[in-house]
């Protein structure tokens, strides 16, 4: 009979501690929010997406001066963005050329012997003893003998004289003998020891690598000439700024040579390729150099203004509240509550960043310490709150408390 009782009475204690737990429960809860509420409530709610919740924040008068918040209204305007950057003067490829011989020889003579000078189209750079030359000149001399002793009368052979001196006489073009020692050679009759090479461009000597008494072999380089009438600078901007670059924009720049002056140039070419460590892109610019002062070697700053956009709808910078996962605004309504709203942000200025989604033209929004109203949002969202704050469930009205009464018979 007591086993009994014993049994009955555990089976009663039992059930109601299984109604004690079902009842601290609600009727839809999920396992994850029961927990949540087991354990006091102290994590923020989320939505279905995992995301903080942030509940409209009511700021009074005295709320805002505390904190500092500054308001701004949704307007559209002109975006632009200066870019700025360092880059490298450079010679332009397509000005640079290499003084080569086509022929083998001795060097007798030079007349640039340095690097650094300014040489002109077809100003003499050095005398070449060459047997080749001399054995050239003194086969032009007999075509040339032949053909006065052909009467023109003779048909073929006279043709033929002719054609032997022509080829005659491109031979020594072909090796780069200028047409006035040739002019020279023909009215004189005289073979010289060595035939003068002369300065194809006009430029600046960057390299030399030949001396007086060195031989001299077919190809092999013995001056570098750069025209510097124009220059190159090149530079590297962020990837984000490439779209930002087209070919022919105008560009500013600035070097430590001329200081406060402002040289014009043009972007020529953008490199096809992003530079997997840094995160850059190499940009060429053109720049006129007519009185020589940009140097190779030196360095530049480079500005450009890019166009974002026109009459595009904007905010200020600082008006965004940037989470990791979405952008956030806080758009203050009629009756000055604050509400958190998502958008979808474009182009970004120094000052201004374009919204694409989220906001409408002439709406208002927190332009500063907004960071200060996003933790008041989220506080709101755990039932917590900054001492003086107030928040409201959506679409609800909140009005600030009517003052203190003072007791005057006090």
């Amino acid at each position: 009979m007591r086993t009994h009782l014993i049994l009955a009475l555990s089976l009663v204690v039992g059930l109601s501690g299984c109604r004690e737990s079902e009842d601290t429960s609600m009727p839809g809860m999920t396992a994850e929010e029961h927990a949540r509420m087991q354990a006091g409530g102290t994590q923020g709610a989320t939505d279905t997406a995992g995301q903080a919740l942030r509940r409209p924040v009511q700021l009074t008068a005295q709320n805002e001066r505390a904190l500092g918040v500054v308001y701004a209204t949704v307007h559209r305007e002109t975006l632009t963005k200066n870019v700025r950057t360092v880059g490298e003067i450079q010679s332009p490829e397509q000005n640079v050329t290499d003084i080569t011989p086509k022929v083998d020889g001795f060097v007798e003579q030079l007349f640039v012997s340095t690097t650094g000078e300014t040489v002109r189209k077809g100003d003499p750079i050095l005398a070449l003893y060459s047997p080749a030359l001399v054995a050239a000149q003194e086969e032009f001399l007999i075509a040339k003998s032949l053909v006065t002793r052909v009467d023109s009368s003779a048909g073929e052979a006279w043709r033929a004289a002719l054609a032997t001196l022509d080829a005659a006489r491109r031979r020594l073009s072909y090796w780069d003998i200028p047409d006035a020692q040739v002019a020279e050679l023909e009215a004189t009759g005289r073979v010289t020891k060595t035939m003068t090479l002369v300065s194809p461009v006009s430029g600046i000597v960057l390299e030399k690598s030949v001396l007086e008494g060195q031989r001299v072999m077919p190809g092999q380089r013995l001056y570098r000439i750069a025209d510097l009438s124009e220059v190159w600078v090149e530079g590297e901007v962020f990837e984000q700024d490439v779209p930002l670059l087209r070919v022919g924009v105008q560009v500013h720049v600035e070097v430590s040579g001329r200081p406060g002056e402002h040289l014009m140039g043009q972007v020529s070419f953008v490199y096809p390729t992003v530079d997997i460590r840094s995160r850059t892109n190499r940009v060429r610019l053109t720049v006129a150099n007519p009185d020589g002062r940009l140097k190779p070697g030196m360095f530049a700053t480079i500005y450009f203004e890019a166009l974002l956009g026109r009459d595009v709808l904007v905010v200020p910078r600082d008006a965004v509240v940037v989470t990791g996962t979405r952008n956030l605004v806080f758009v203050r309504d009629a009756e000055g509550s604050l509400h958190p709203r998502e958008v979808v942000l474009g182009f970004r200025s120094a000052d201004h960043i374009q919204i694409l989604d989220g906001v409408r033209e002439g709406e208002t929004v927190v332009a500063s310490a907004n960071f200060l109203v996003d933790a008041e949002s989220r506080l709101g969202s755990t039932e917590g709150s900054m001492p003086g704050m107030q928040h409201q469930e959506p679409g609800a009205v909140t009005r600030e408390p009517p003052p203190p009464e003072h007791d005057h018979d006090r």
